[in-house]
């Protein structure tokens, strides 16, 4: 007798987002933007292709087709895609693996489970947040409290998410 198992495909859930335009930055916006970006300026590198793309999830920036970047209230940003290329030495807010899988379903970052922020984090500061065994990206959030006061506190949430692994920024395509 022969046992054969077979495994039931998972429904991937494919949407359709319709552009509503998309352009090409112009060099003196590019550095408008590495400006913005701080520590996060080398996602785009020179001499690479750099595009807007407009549409109804947040604007976002192509680097060489890539969605590296997107605006969260006017203020450029890695997304999750980015945050991966990216050697994020700040704007880090790391958790515990007792959180990833909240993190994953986009749960807010609550303190008890933050075990390590970037002391220059202030209230309102977008930051990456990163799972504590790999450093690896889970989610992009607004912080609500500072770095510090995320470690210190045992209770209430330190940062709201805006994007998560799983999300329509996430599994974007060009």
């Amino acid at each position: 007798k022969i046992n054969v198992s077979h495994e039931i495909p998972k429904k991937t859930k494919v949407i359709f987002i319709k552009v509503k335009k998309r352009y090409h930055l112009k060099k003196k916006n590019i550095r408008k933007v590495q400006e913005e970006l701080g520590d996060f300026s080398h996602l785009i590198p020179p001499g690479s292709s750099v595009e807007i793309i407009k549409s109804d999830l947040p604007d976002m920036i192509l680097v060489d087709n890539e969605p590296l970047l997107m605006f969260v209230d006017e203020t450029p940003f890695p997304t999750l895609n980015g945050a991966l290329k990216a050697n994020i030495k700040s704007k880090y807010v790391v958790v515990d693996m007792g959180a990833v899988k909240f993190m994953a379903k986009g749960a807010d970052a609550m303190s008890p489970g933050i075990t390590e922020a970037d002391p220059n984090i202030k209230e309102g500061d977008l930051v990456v947040i990163l799972d504590e065994n790999h450093h690896k990206p889970l989610a992009v959030g607004r912080s609500l409290i500072s770095g510090p006061e995320m470690v210190e506190n045992n209770q209430g949430k330190a940062v709201k998410t805006i994007h998560f692994i799983g999300d329509e920024i996430w599994n974007f395509e060009i």
